[in-house]
């Protein structure tokens, strides 16, 4: 299972934008962003890594970019995504979205059971979580209208789930998505609309990027 293994915080600071990689963190004044505002590298500092005038194909590439780097998926599962997006029904972009913040360990993430979509991810991948009763150790299992997310009852037991119980009683989802704070439990009710995805993403870039 392919991931990033570097520091992400560079990544944030490439895109400019903070891309809330590593929960609590970015919301402190430890944040990457905060500190050093500018492009990593030796020459990020003085701005030489802007080299000639911004174009269309380098918008449409950084907005990609900050979406793989936003939902942790590689080149070419998100390629795969767009092609699914194309094929459905719908505006390309906002389907595109939609089965992005529908896999299993954004959904974790969203239902507040982790501080980051890396951590959800690990969550899932250490077979923590179950769809619909059964265990599920796939991250990029793309959920459904009616799946009912839950942690397995052995690991409940984990002193982080007992931590995380207490933590998220005032928890409020997406309204794509229903939370049971008692139970660590939570259903998808619907695919999530654009107008419930927020993300400062400009969809149509990415789709300009593979149309070219």
């Amino acid at each position: 299972m392919a991931r990033t293994i570097g520091p992400v915080c560079k990544l944030c600071r490439r895109e400019g934008e903070k891309l809330f990689l590593k929960g609590a963190r970015c919301l402190s004044p430890k944040c990457a962003i905060e500190r050093r505002g500018y492009a990593p590298g030796q020459h990020g500092k003085t701005g030489q890594f802007k080299r000639g005038r911004s174009t269309d194909y380098l918008n449409q590439l950084r907005e990609k970019q900050k979406a793989r780097r936003i939902y942790g998926v590689l080149e070419a599962q998100f390629r795969r995504y767009y092609q699914i997006a194309l094929r459905s029904k719908g505006v390309t972009g906002a389907m595109l979205l939609a089965i992005l913040e529908s896999r299993l360990d954004n959904v974790v993430y969203r239902l507040g059971l982790a501080t980051s979509r890396a951590q959800a991810r690990q969550l899932v991948a250490h077979g923590h979580i179950d769809v619909n009763g059964r265990r599920t150790s796939a991250p990029s299992y793309v959920c459904k209208a009616g799946d009912a997310i839950s942690v397995h009852p052995v690991s409940l037991k984990l002193s982080y789930f007992k931590t995380v119980g207490k933590e998220v009683g005032e928890y409020v989802p997406p309204k794509w998505l229903s939370f049971d704070s008692m139970q660590l439990s939570g259903k998808v009710l619907n695919q999530p609309s654009r107008e419930e995805i927020d993300l400062s993403l400009n969809e149509q870039l990415i789709v300009e990027y593979y149309s070219r």
